[in-house]
């Protein structure tokens, strides 16, 4: 086999790649015993780079296009072997062919949240995912920093260290973007230029750029998600009661029978309950209690009973054939004395005077809600002050 394979490298005379993969970075071109005939053709297509490699060391590096493998064409591999003009043999160098299209299948994500303080929440976990592409732009950088002597290099060989540092910057960028929770949906594409930006300035020493980096999401905990949408909702309902009216009127059309109307009735009380609940309460205002007006058949409030013989009447006492029947009602022109825990009368407004009316005495009649001090009442002021007062003692 090793013989078939010499002689099929001496006829071999072309050195190109045709990636037939997706995910492919870098891949050698395989020689037996890396052998390379002088004068071979060597094809570079569009999105590659040939990197030849002599003794472990980067010689030439061929950007797209047809070359004829000379001296004139291999300054660095002729310098290295000391060739003189126009010596032809085969010469050994290994030859890597790396893909400089933009791969753009790349995902990342935190895989734990990222703690920033937000101006209106305070502090929030964040999560983030989204997407971004890679694209080599120096090939010999790529060649000694990460890929090394690897026959095929692919992409899932360098993701994980892309995957932290994209993370790496995402934190740093969340926590010093300075802007509110509710519009970074409104600043994702900026952060995301800003990103590339970064992230390519990261990786110049490797020799990948990141061309486009977009963030497609960035959420907040199940919790606070869950508040977000409550407090949503109370927005868009506005004023509790027209909303509980709204409700009303929809069931009312689609309601038939009696069942449903009861259901309906209680539905609009539990709303204009919880209308009149969370709306705003107007602060209480301190009204004086309007005295109660009693009837006009209302009987004078009870008083001590007097003793008999100091409770005088002018009235005669009724017969005892009209004690049958219910006390006879307070008339509004008649007067209760009330003197020395004694209730007198009644009494007309002249007979108040003999009957030892002081501006002290406790006075009521019909219309009067209690027992008032005869000094408080308008309409025995002309009668105290034609009263004489008592005589000083001798």
């Amino acid at each position: 086999m090793a013989l078939f394979a010499k002689i099929r490298g001496e006829f071999i005379d072309i050195v190109e790649w045709l990636d037939d993969s997706r995910d492919t970075l870098v891949w050698r071109f395989p020689r037996y015993e890396n052998e390379i005939k002088m004068g071979a053709r060597l094809v570079v297509r569009e999105s590659q780079v040939a990197v030849f490699v002599n003794e472990g060391r980067i010689a030439d590096a061929f950007a797209p296009g047809t070359y004829t493998l000379e001296t004139a064409n291999l300054p660095i591999l002729s310098t290295l072997k000391g060739w003189k003009h126009g010596f032809h043999s085969p010469f050994k160098s290994e030859v890597y062919f790396v893909s400089t299209r933009q791969f753009a299948d790349f995902k990342w994500g935190t895989q734990n949240p990222v703690m920033v303080r937000d101006p209106e929440f305070g502090p929030v976990r964040l999560r983030a995912f989204g997407a971004y592409a890679a694209r080599v732009t120096d090939a010999p950088a790529l060649l000694r920093e990460l890929a090394g002597t690897d026959a095929q290099f692919r992409t899932e060989e360098v993701e994980g260290y892309l995957r932290q540092l994209v993370v790496g910057r995402l934190a740093h960028a969340l926590g010093t973007a300075g802007v509110a929770l509710l519009d970074l949906a409104a600043g994702q594409h900026e952060m995301g230029r800003r990103l590339a930006e970064a992230l390519t300035a990261d990786l110049a020493g490797v020799g990948l750029s990141i061309p486009t980096f977009t963030i497609e999401n960035i959420s907040l905990p199940e919790e606070v998600e869950r508040a977000l949408d409550k407090r949503s909702q109370m927005g868009i309902v506005g004023d509790l009661g027209d909303y509980a009216r709204f409700q009303a009127a929809n069931a009312l059309e689609s309601s038939d029978g009696a069942g449903e109307g009861m259901g309906l009735g209680m539905g609009i009380a539990a709303g204009q309950h919880l209308a009149s609940t969370l709306a705003p309460q107007p602060a209480p205002q301190t009204q004086p209690a309007p005295h109660p007006q009693p009837s006009p058949q209302a009987q004078p409030t009870p008083y001590p009973p007097p003793s008999p013989q100091a409770q005088p009447t002018p009235h005669p006492q009724p017969a005892p054939q009209d004690q049958a029947g219910p006390p006879p009602l307070p008339r509004p022109d008649e007067w209760y004395l009330g003197v020395d825990g004694e209730r007198r009368g009644p009494f007309d407004a002249a007979g108040l005077a003999t009957a030892g009316l002081t501006p002290d005495a406790l006075v009521w009649r019909a219309g009067m809600p209690q027992w008032t001090p005869a000094r408080d009442v308008p309409e025995l002021a002309a009668l105290l002050h034609s009263t004489p007062p008592p005589l000083p003692p001798a």
